[in-house]
Parts: C-alpha cells; sequence; structure tokens
C-alpha cells in the first residue's frame, strides 16, 4: 500500500497548511469511514467548484486558492486521504467538453479542446476501491443549477454536470461510489498511482483558464446562477 499513501511534488500533504486543516478538524482522529468521509464533504462543500490556473497545481495551492475542479480537487482529496492514512488512487479519462458549456464560456470553450482531461479519485476502505467523482461540485452550486431548470427531471448535460438523474445524482458518500460527470466519458486513461503520473502522460494546457477564473468567481460570489440557461 506503500504506493497509496506516498507523497510526492503534487501531493504535498507535508505542507504546513494541510497539516494545520487536518489538525484542526481532527480527522486523524476519526474511524476510518469516518474520516474519509468527512475529508470527501469538506472538499466537495468548502473547496468551490471553479478552475485554477493550472491542473498540475500542488494539493496547498488548491486549498489555498478555496476553489477547483476535477483535477485539482482531487488532488487534494487525495492528499488529504494519503495524509490521514486512507490509500487511493487516481483514475484518468477524456470527456466531451460540452458537459462544460455554460460553466466554461465565450473564449475559453470555444477554445478548449473537444476532449477535456477528466479524472476522480479511487479510494480503498474495507478492502473496496470506491470510485469517487461527487465531490466536483459543491452542494451551493449544483443545488442553484438545479433549482433553476426544475423542469429537467432526466439526464443533463453542461455547466460541469453529465448525469442521467440531475434531480437526485449520486453525489452523498455513505460507502457507494459517488458521481457528477461520469457520462460525459468519452474516453479511458487508466488508473495511476498519483496526478503527478497521470498528468505526465496526459498534461492539457488551458491558457484562458485564469482570467476565466477570476470571472467565473466574480460572477458565483456576486450573482448566483438563478437564471441559467443551456
Amino acid at each position: 500500500m506503500d504506493r497509496y499513501l506516498r507523497e510526492t511534488p503534487i501531493l504535498d500533504y507535508g505542507s504546513a497548511p494541510i497539516q494545520a486543516l487536518i489538525h484542526e478538524r481532527g480527522w486523524s482522529e476519526l474511524p476510518e469511514f469516518e474520516r474519509a468521509r468527512a475529508i470527501y464533504y469538506f472538499v466537495r462543500d468548502e473547496i468551490l467548484f471553479g478552475y485554477n490556473a493550472d491542473d498540475g497545481i500542488p494539493a496547498s495551492r488548491v486549498l489555498a486558492d478555496g476553489f477547483g475542479q476535477c483535477n485539482t480537487k482531487g488532488t487534494l482529496f487525495m492528499a488529504l486521504l494519503r495524509s490521514c492514512g486512507i490509500p487511493c488512487r487516481v483514475h484518468g479519462f477524456l470527456i466531451d467538453k460540452k458537459l462544460q458549456k455554460g460553466a466554461m464560456t465565450g473564449i475559453v470553450y470555444y477554445s478548449a479542446p473537444q476532449e477535456i482531461l477528466h479524472s476522480w479519485v479511487e479510494v480503498l476502505l474495507d478492502g473496496r476501491w470506491y470510485e469517487l467523482e461527487g465531490f466536483i461540485l459543491d452542494k451551493g452550486y449544483l443545488g442553484n443549477l438545479q433549482a433553476a431548470h426544475p423542469e429537467c427531471t432526466g439526464a443533463f448535460c453542461g455547466y460541469g454536470v453529465a448525469v442521467k438523474d440531475f434531480q437526485h445524482p449520486v453525489v452523498d458518500f455513505d460507502r457507494n461510489d459517488t458521481y457528477i460527470q461520469s457520462e460525459g466519458i468519452t474516453r479511458d486513461l487508466g488508473i495511476y498511482d498519483c496526478p503527478d503520473d497521470l498528468l505526465q502522460e496526459h498534461s492539457q494546457a488551458m491558457s484562458a483558464r485564469p482570467l476565466f477564473t477570476r470571472v467565473w468567481i466574480s460572477c458565483w460570489r456576486g450573482q448566483g446562477y438563478a437564471n441559467l440557461t443551456i
């Protein structure tokens, strides 16, 4: 299990901010499943959905940003899990960019490749690997999006979502797999010990992200998403 617990440049869980957070939350003192569950909900709801400057930033930077997307929130999730002694790995994919339409807009969306690098985290608990993807969208963002589209009771694709049941996606973790973008997957890239290895083989530049992130976060905090349409 050492390979699924080691620290890496991206999974920099020895950094002072990450260690301070773990100590403050008391996660290491919880039973293993409750420890993993508490970390899951922290990453899902206290790290907002948004786009960082790059997929390859370390976990400590994601924590400092306070927001992230599939790959970067996954990085922080893995770092926190490993620091608390819970084995985990990353599963890489490509997704159709249409599921990001609305979350990505304008030049950022149209300049993005048709297939975008995506990943979820697999966590080993009680002898089983759980596939966890439902941490990508925070509860506030998803709730606002659902409220904006009450008429949608089936499949939905857009704004960072690709699910079969939009009003009841499986995003709560209680010894089950969770998914929020899985219906948009176009290609399986395989399982990797750490995001460092995944990105070494499949890095993807998104040069317009820093500007987009500032605009997106400003919109989210100032106006919400009451009038979203696809």
